[in-house]
Formats: structure tokens, sequence, C-alpha cells
């Protein structure tokens, strides 16, 4: 099992978009859920149903389809929840029985937790210990430097065949301290820049353009 943490916005879904992506096919079998504020029935009906099988209803039989995927299959399921601190007590209850079975240790089945920040905590607590002791692989995703920012902005320019001098580097300093260096918050800035300067039929983004932009994101 492994779990990632990171702020909102920070591109904990784009990793794993990127991840699911780059998996061999041939060996692996991704099932990816973000309904995730569900009762654990309803969860596990999802993992059912995500490669095209009928979920049982009763919660027992649920287990059975799961487990038999796990076994009886080729590839190897790999269970991706994000929105993951949404889960109810029950639900990771669930999840922990799925990988710990006690008196059967054949089961590949493999789980990706992704969260914001206080998954973390959740999972910290005494009703979840026997789950987080059985999870090897934690990471957390930190907000983007000021170095990396100004780099994160210049890397989408130069992708869309535009220059790295469209903002003035004392901007994309600003835009790095008003997103606190969130990815999510760096492409609705600039974006909105650029918006404006083409407005303004302006070839360079300066900080009277920046600020302009600022307050209009603001306003909403």
């Amino acid at each position: 099992m492994a779990v990632l943490y990171g702020q909102t916005g920070v591109g904990k879904s784009t990793l794993l978009k990127l991840f699911l992506s780059q998996i061999p096919q041939n060996l692996f079998l991704p099932i990816y859920l973000h309904f995730t504020h569900l009762k654990s029935s309803s969860l596990l009906s999802l993992i059912v149903s995500q490669p095209g099988e009928i979920p049982k209803h009763t919660k027992d039989r649920l287990f059975l389809q799961i487990m038999d995927k796990s076994l009886l299959s080729n590839l190897t399921p790999i269970i991706v929840i994000d929105e993951a601190h949404l889960l109810k007590t029950d639900a990771i209850t669930d999840l922990r029985l799925l990988v710990s079975s006690p008196l059967d240790s054949s089961t590949h089945l493999k789980i990706i937790l992704s969260g914001q920040e206080h998954l973390k905590y959740i999972l910290k607590r005494d009703i979840h210990a026997d789950f987080a002791q059985r999870i090897p692989v934690h990471y957390h995703i930190h907000p983007l430097t000021k170095t990396q920012t100004a780099a994160y902005i210049d890397f989408h320019l130069k992708s869309s065949g535009a220059s790295d001098k469209i903002f003035d580097s004392d901007v994309k300093d600003l835009i790095h301290e008003f997103s606190a260096g969130i990815p999510r918050q760096i492409n609705a800035i600039s974006t909105a820049c650029l918006i404006n300067a083409s407005i303004r039929q302006s070839q360079k983004i300066t900080q009277d353009i920046f600020h302009q932009a600022l307050a209009e994101i603001q306003s909403f």
C-alpha cells in the first residue's frame, strides 16, 4: 500500500494520472475512484464495477468478488483512491481487510490512497492503527519553491511555443508569493495575466498587468 499527501491544487491527481498512464497494461489492472464520501458497501461496489463487473448485493459477496478478481486474474489490481481524506471510518477498515487476511497471504491486490494533508492525521487515529502499520510508502507533495514556480511558468510558455520572456522576472516572483507555490493557483493567476495582456495588446506582462489580473481573480 502507499499514501500520497498534499494541499489541494498541488498536483496529486495529475501525478496519479501520469502514474496510471505509465504502468504496464499487460501486468496491472488500474481501478481509479474519486467518489469517496460513500458508505463502505457503495465504495466496494464501485471497486467491483470499475473493471466492468456487476456488483453483488451484499458486502460479504462484494468482498469475495474483489478477492477472486485479485487471485484469479493474470493482472495485478491497483486500487487508486483519490480524495481519500473523505473516506468514512468503516470504508478504511474494509480496505484494510482486503489486503490483510491473516490466513491468506496470496492476494496481490495493491492500494494507493491520495488525499489532502489531514489524511495523514486521520490514519494516525488509534482506530486505524492496523491499517497505517501496513503502509510502507508515504509521499508528501510540497508546493513549488520560487525557483520551481518560475521554471514551471517558463515550461508551459515554451510548450505552447511562446517566449519565457513574456513574464517579467519580478512578476514571476509575485505569482509565487500570491499562489504560495500551488500549481493550480499559479495556472489561474498566470492565465489571468495573459488574458489581461492580450486585452491591452501588450507583449510583456508587467507588475501593473499582474495586479489588475489579481484584483479580478480576488473579486470573484
